[in-house]
């Protein structure tokens, strides 16, 4: 009976190793990691929010630790600037693409994130293609975008009637004769802050993209075109065109971008070139604080023969940078707060303009709707001038625009100040 027992136990201790051997090792914990993140959204609801989805992604990923530095945009630029010249950027970070970003990765300070976008269809396709381009360079991608917004015309529907305009202009043409009517039934047809210089800077650029065209400018950055061609001398005569009808409010060259803002918002002009913050902006420094009761937009209209599509458009917004030595963890961090469900929020709470389809179910805004489905239609997206040429030739860009609203440069003289400008950034 023993030697039964002893058996039959020798034979489960034997199963027993065996089964022992046959299993899986113990998973090794996931390795910690540690995630930089600088942002500059100092308010709420957006400083609640990125800390709400921070917290949500490092409690379903326990080795993940974010570590968020909050600052303000221009204490964020001093900072950043120190750090990168340390060659140790932070892992995620903002940016507005652009020059600046262009510099950035020429430098070898951004992570090269194509494969990354690549490798997950689903996330590289969910951005609008103009958007995501913003945060390219060469063909691959750097970073991503969050946000994203269009300049266009925002227009008081009130005097437009009041001027007998039932619709607004969709050619440069049809734009002027507006102008004119506008100005014959005693109202401004535009508030400009020009003392701040960029608010004119967009007529010119807005011109130059519907005249020259994306091929053109592209040439022109390439260096196997020049800003000096024809197409820009363009531009500025057709900027011309329109200051010579005087119609601007008074004081505009040395107003700043808040007061075209009031001006504008307490309806004493009918149109401003502006972007998706404009709303905001002109109903918080109106006397009433309400601003234009009813508000419209429309896109900047098409310059006759002009090699640009209407549908371009020129705007910016917010986005991710990543910093060279990021972890593949802040690549999935930055996956989760582009996702769907997150872009949703930030449109819902009004933080910004969502990047991604499906998101804009979050506006509520109509105007704000107009604008996410404007720049998602476009199949040419074109960043801000002054912010995606080199640093120094954007201010050159400024400063020379403003001498077309002031008279003392000529068309080709501001054409030629930037191509110089160009040609000695980009040696």
């Amino acid at each position: 009976m023993f030697r039964k027992i002893y058996t039959i136990f020798s034979i489960l201790l034997i199963v027993s190793f065996a089964l022992a051997a046959c299993a899986p090792a113990p998973a090794a914990p996931a390795q910690k990691v540690t995630v930089t993140w600088w942002h500059i959204s100092t308010k709420d609801p957006g400083l609640s929010d990125w800390k709400k989805m921070a917290d949500d992604y490092m409690a379903a990923h326990p080795n993940v630790t974010i570590e968020i530095t909050v600052l303000e945009n221009e204490a964020f630029k001093t900072k950043l600037t120190t750090v990168m010249q340390s060659g140790d950027p932070p892992d995620i970070f903002q940016s507005w693409g652009g020059g600046t970003f262009n510099q950035q990765v020429e430098a070898g300070l951004l992570k090269d994130i194509t494969a990354d976008l690549n490798a997950d269809a689903a996330w590289r396709d969910s951005f609008a293609p103009g958007a995501l381009g913003v945060y390219s360079y060469q063909g691959k991608n750097y970073g991503v975008p969050w946000d994203m917004g269009i300049v266009g015309f925002w227009y008081n529907k009130a005097l437009f009637k009041q001027a007998g305009i039932d619709t607004p202009p969709t050619t440069w043409t049809d734009f002027l004769a507006d102008v004119k009517k506008l100005k014959d039934a005693g109202i401004t047809p535009l508030s400009i802050g020009e003392g701040d210089k960029w608010p004119g800077m967009h007529f010119w650029n807005y011109l130059a993209t519907r005249i020259c065209g994306q091929a053109k400018f592209e040439a022109a950055m390439a260096r196997k075109g020049s800003f000096a061609d024809p197409c820009f001398v363009e531009a500025g005569k057709k900027l011309q065109e329109l200051v010579a009808l005087e119609p601007f409010q008074e004081g505009f060259l040395g107003a700043t971008h808040d007061e075209m803002q009031a001006t504008f918002g307490n309806g004493k002009a009918a149109m401003e070139l502006s972007g998706q913050w404009a709303p905001t902006v002109e109903a918080a420094n109106s006397a009433d604080k309400k601003g234009v009761a009813d508000l419209g937009l429309f896109g900047f209209p098409a310059v006759e023969g002009g090699a640009g599509a209407v549908t371009d458009v020129v705007g910016g917004g917010n986005g991710f940078a990543i910093g060279k030595n990021a972890e593949p963890e802040a690549v999935d961090f930055v996956k989760y707060l582009t996702s769907v469900e997150n872009q949703t929020i930030i449109a819902a709470h009004g933080t910004g303009i969502p990047v991604v389809k499906g998101a804009e179910k979050g506006l509520t805004d109509p105007n704000m709707l107009q604008v996410q489905q404007t720049f998602a239609a476009a199949k040419y997206f074109q960043l801000y001038y002054d912010q995606f040429l080199p640093p120094a030739t954007g201010s050159v860009l400024n400063d020379s625009v403003q001498g077309l609203f002031n008279g003392t440069l000529t068309p080709e003289q501001v054409a030629k100040a930037v191509e110089d400008s160009v040609a000695k950034e980009m040696k």
